[in-house]
């Protein structure tokens, strides 16, 4: 790995978009077994690959050398902050003159900047390290105060509790996250080798966790034979995901870490190969290798206790599903969110990505069609549509947080339903849409596609996915609550929609920009592969509508029947809305048989409505034992409740 002193070299080398290396010398082998093939490349796949970079070009992957230096420059600023605010720490705690001369501290970065794979835009993470005498309080105050004095400094914010402590801010227009490491070292040279696991001693846990993204980077680029090869690879296979819905490690997906490392495995068993055959060895061997854990080198033991990824030692280590493992003690696994829907999914295009590259090589297609993003809104007949609402910006960013980091609960509630074979929740969130009332409301909305298994010999199926969808509720306000974020209009509305009701929720663009069809290929590869459809007919009625205050529109075909409500009212006056929104459906629904009554809960009274008479009665015995927890002052409750009735 290419070392140096100065900042400008240890932050980043930049890329050289022309330049298509190959390993002069190779060693025997990379990582934890031989290679596969140590074949060099062909002119081919050397014209392959730069006609990848042409490719990948357009879609901004690659950074123009006027604003790379413009990062180099704003890092070069903060790290010359960083070390006048160690100087003036140091003088205020009364360390000696002859310690300060040499008392050093430094800006470190790690993530997709520091592997060299940062795209137009993109923001950079930032590790700050000091010596012991610095402590975390003197971070969140006196440099926090350092920043704010800052003219270029914008956007300044501190997030103290994190699980990773971290300060977030706009520095001449580039977006930087720095987190925070003290050291046990009386000093920090500018020469300072993070994977020095000896570093790790007499650290808490934070700083810890602070040390892990930078230690993990290094060893990547330590242990692929090719670092520019690396790098191109890693573009297209990110952009790849992206394009393709899974890259998100929140979600369910692979973030960024785990990319590379998936990358930087297969650049370990075909040392010599270039980008192009990279990309295709890259499906060819992660569309079969689960769930065997990939491991970049062998795992050591430093003695420092320490939990490390062990399913040896772990029991629940054993049940995860697709093990990806850092390479930085102490190991970690840094897929654990995956579910088997997710896992899924990914094989899936996985296996797509393998066919499409077979293609490639042999110049029946271009690259473009590796990146042509799927329809996900066409790709299944039912979907979950979630929303969560707020009515002040600040709340919303948060309550917007909370409720994405919780959506794979959800996913993992769906996939264990005994009729659901898949959830696949879109990484991309999108605007709620507006409710027409004069009333400002912030929300965002993420949709979530279904499977239903195919039923043999059953006339009808009844799925209830309430309990589901309350689970997964209960579980956010909780937390909030515990966490004391809630703030009474916060809300979350889980809605079920057919396929053709998406055009209503969805931003136009996005409609337009997912009208083309899936190709023929993509769509037998789903029909004989495990993601089967449902059978039920996709032109049944309009289920919910996404604005006013909807109580419950029931539509029935022959192959589904759905009941649906989504309600949230903390004052009686506002049941006047609902149940003349009850008359005024009664025609349509003259001829669809009635459902049994639905519970619409507050916060202080609970009613029913009976949906033959559509009279509204008072109900002081209702069970309320699957509403969550919630403060004693009247807060809005939504009661989610959504039952299908599928035909064989």
């Amino acid at each position: 790995m290419y070392r140096c002193s100065s900042i400008t070299c240890y932050i980043l080398i930049p890329f050289k978009e022309a330049q298509v290396q190959t390993a002069q010398q190779t060693p025997k082998h990379y990582g934890i077994t031989s290679p596969i093939s140590l074949a060099q490349p062909k002119e081919a796949d050397l014209v392959l690959t730069r006609k990848l970079t042409e490719t990948l070009r357009p879609f901004g992957v690659f950074e123009e050398e006027l604003e790379l230096q413009r990062r180099i420059l704003v890092l070069g600023k903060l790290n010359t902050l960083v070390k006048v605010w160690i100087r003036e720490v140091s003088e205020v705690k009364n360390i000696p003159a002859s310690v300060i001369d040499n008392v050093g501290g430094k800006i470190f970065t790690f993530g997709s900047y520091r592997l060299g794979v940062h795209t137009k835009g993109a923001d950079i993470d930032a590790l700050c390290v000091v010596p012991r005498h610095v402590e975390r309080s003197d971070f969140f105050s006196s440099f926090y105060e350092k920043l704010k004095e800052q003219e270029e400094v914008k956007d300044l914010r501190a997030v103290e509790e994190a699980f990773v402590p971290v300060i977030k801010l706009s520095f001449d227009g580039i977006e930087i996250d720095i987190l925070f490491a003290r050291l046990a070292l009386q000093a920090i040279p500018e020469n300072l080798d993070l994977r020095d696991d000896g570093l790790l001693k007499n650290l808490d846990i934070r700083c810890i966790r602070s040390l892990n993204g930078c230690r993990v980077t290094d060893e990547i680029l330590h242990l692929v034979p090719n670092i520019e090869n690396f790098r191109l690879t890693l573009r297209a296979i990110k952009m790849w995901a992206k394009r393709h819905n899974i890259y998100s490690n929140i979600l369910g997906f692979l973030g960024g870490v785990s990319w590379a490392m998936l990358v930087a495995r297969t650049c370990q068993l075909y040392p010599n190969a270039v980008a192009s055959t990279l990309v295709h060895k890259f499906f060819l061997v992660f569309s079969k290798e689960w769930p065997n854990p990939v491991l970049l080198k062998q795992p050591e033991d430093c003695n420092l206790n320490l939990p490390v990824w062990d399913p040896r030692v772990t029991p629940s280590d054993r049940y995860h599903l697709m093990p990806i493992i850092t390479p930085a003690y102490p190991q970690q696994n840094s897929t654990y969110n995956v579910s088997t829907s997710t896992r899924a999914i990914m094989v899936e295009e996985f296996k797509r990505g393998l066919a499409i590259t077979d293609e490639i090589l042999q110049n029946k297609a271009d690259w473009s069609k590796l990146f042509e993003a799927p329809n996900f809104f066409q790709k299944y007949k039912h979907y979950i549509v979630l929303l969560a609402s707020a009515q002040a910006e600040k709340q919303h960013l948060e309550w917007v947080g909370l409720v994405e980091s919780k959506i794979r609960i959800l996913v993992g509630n769906l996939e264990k339903n005994e009729f659901i074979t898949l959830a696949h929740v879109n990484p991309q969130s999108f605007p709620g849409p507006k409710e027409g009332t004069d009333k400002e409301e912030f929300s965002t909305m993420w949709v979530i596609g279904i499977v239903f298994k195919k039923m043999e010999g059953s006339e009808n199926l009844n799925v209830d996915l309430t309990f589901d969808i309350q689970t997964f509720t209960d579980t956010v306000y909780r937390q909030a609550i515990s966490s004391k974020m809630f703030e009474q209009d916060m809300k979350i509305t889980a809605m079920h929609v057919k396929r053709k009701q998406l055009q209503q929720l969805l931003p136009k663009m996005t409609i337009q920009r997912n009208k083309r069809k899936l190709s023929s290929d993509g769509v037998r590869a789903m029909n004989e592969g495990s993601l089967d459809l449902s059978v039920d007919s996709d032109n049944s009625m309009s289920v919910p509508s996404p604005t006013g205050h909807s109580a419950a529109k029931v539509a029935r075909h022959d192959q589904l029947i759905i009941t649906l409500y989504s309600l949230s009212y903390s004052h009686t006056s506002q049941f006047s809305v609902l149940t003349e929104s009850l008359r005024n459906t009664s025609q349509t629904m003259s001829n669809l048989y009635c459902f049994n009554k639905i519970s619409i809960f507050s916060s202080t009274t609970a009613f029913n409505i009976d949906k033959k008479s559509y009279v509204l009665q008072k109900n002081s015995n209702a069970d309320l034992s699957d509403v969550p927890i919630l403060p004693t002052n009247p807060i809005a409750v939504v009661k989610n409740s959504i039952k299908l009735r599928l035909s064989r």
